[in-house]
């Protein structure tokens, strides 16, 4: 990647932005946290997991909605400082799994994760995702809205026709393109609201945002208990994000950096978000989708778009004008990514030469797509879930070392 051009990385890292800053701004509306300050955390959060996993995972770090639910109940039973006690502690869970990971090594890790079971789990990650991505386009009840059609049409068309473009600087920015293409369609035919740009400062937080950085934790026992647990589910999530990310880049991010050290990230992150008063961090797929759209793979433009995001969070106004984006702009693109990354699950299953006339790779695979897709979340206990990932990512890997090799 050394031959690009810092101008083109710096374009390519504002993609990245766009691609993460619906699902991350997204998550503190829905919970009551402030969107500026859930931007600062996942770009602040984005440097600190490069700085753990030396610079080399070109990951971004976004509000993770796992945590949606226990979020918003503790923030209104009990406050900003409460939740930052939650989110602080689920952190803490994250890098004591990250000590041990490191303790019982990576290949102990990779032989509950072989490719019979990370191919459906990376396919059924892009599949579950795919109904969001048509919601976002507008089909809701078996009907399309005919505007919301028109603009996601644009979008996916135009990231169809500039992919397949030879040896143009296009290629590179497919998203970007297709982005502003579809929010000049979109203001012609009437769909964006700019009341929300007029009314916005220029530079710093809202009273809400600067109540919600300066407010300090308070570890409550109801805080703790409903927040901190789900750093458990979502490990699971997390090493096939992780896998996900490495076999879109071609790399085994297992053996280097280390998952140990992926997890420490992501725990590092998710504590300084916590007391900064931001939502906990996870590791984005749609980022990923981006990567295996460009096939650009180089960390820093990653650092970039986290640059951005920081810088973004203090500028009112051009925050605001990213939240004007129309959904079904944003829903093109997500049909496009999210599809991306069901077929990297494909590919992982087609380069590791798996025989499916075996009943044992039958079994596990089939119930990984079932349960995967099926299950949206069980709740286990009050506040605490297990998502359909989460159960068909466990139910693989126990399958895988129980049932013999010769069936």
């Amino acid at each position: 990647m050394s031959n690009i051009s810092t101008k083109t990385k710096l374009v390519l890292g504002m993609q990245h932005v766009l691609a993460m800053f619906g699902a991350t701004v997204l998550v503190p509306f829905l919970t009551g946290l402030n969107p500026s300050v859930a931007l600062l955390t996942a770009g602040v959060g984005t440097l600190l997991f490069h700085l753990c996993t030396k610079g080399i995972v070109p990951v971004f770090l976004g509000s993770s909605f796992a945590f949606i639910g226990a979020i918003s109940l503790v923030l209104k039973g009990e406050g900003i400082g409460a939740v930052k006690g939650g989110v602080i502690s689920a952190g803490i869970v994250y890098i004591l799994m990250s000590l041990v990971v490191k303790k019982f090594g990576v290949e102990k890790v990779k032989s509950f994760f072989p490719p019979v079971v990370v191919g459906p789990i990376i396919m059924v990650i892009g599949l579950r995702l795919s109904p969001t991505a048509l919601n976002m386009a507008g089909y809701s009840n078996g009907h399309f809205d005919v505007k919301s059609l028109i603009v996601a049409l644009l979008v996916v068309i135009c990231m169809v026709t500039i992919s397949v473009l030879e040896k143009s600087f296009f290629r590179l920015v497919p998203i970007l393109i297709s982005v502003i293409v579809g929010y000049v369609a979109a203001v012609l035919l009437g769909m964006v609201d700019f009341a929300p740009l007029h009314m916005a400062n220029w530079i710093g937080f809202s009273g809400e945002g600067l109540r919600d950085l300066l407010t300090l934790p308070h570890f409550t026992f109801t805080g703790v208990l409903a927040i901190a647990p789900i750093a458990l589910v979502v490990f699971i999530e997390h090493i096939g994000d992780i896998t996900t990310n490495g076999a879109v880049v071609g790399k085994d991010f297992f053996k280097d950096p280390g998952i140990h050290r992926t997890l420490l990230g992501d725990g590092v992150a998710t504590i300084v978000a916590g007391f900064l008063g931001g939502p906990a961090n996870t590791t984005y797929g749609e980022n990923t989708g981006v990567l295996a759209v460009t096939k650009v793979y180089d960390p820093a433009i990653l650092r970039i778009a986290a640059c951005y995001a920081i810088v973004l969070s203090f500028i009112g106004k051009f925050g605001v004008i990213l939240q004007t984006i129309p959904v079904p702009v944003m829903g093109g693109v997500s049909i496009i990514l999210f599809g991306m990354i069901a077929s990297v699950g494909v590919r992982t299953l087609i380069e590791a030469n798996l025989d499916f006339s075996h009943s044992r790779n039958l079994i596990i695979a089939s119930l990984i797509f079932v349960l995967g897709i099926a299950i949206d979340n069980i709740v286990i206990w009050r506040t605490v879930s297990l998502s359909g990932l989460a159960i068909a990512a466990l139910v693989g890997v126990v399958l895988n070392k129980i049932l013999p090799d010769n069936i």
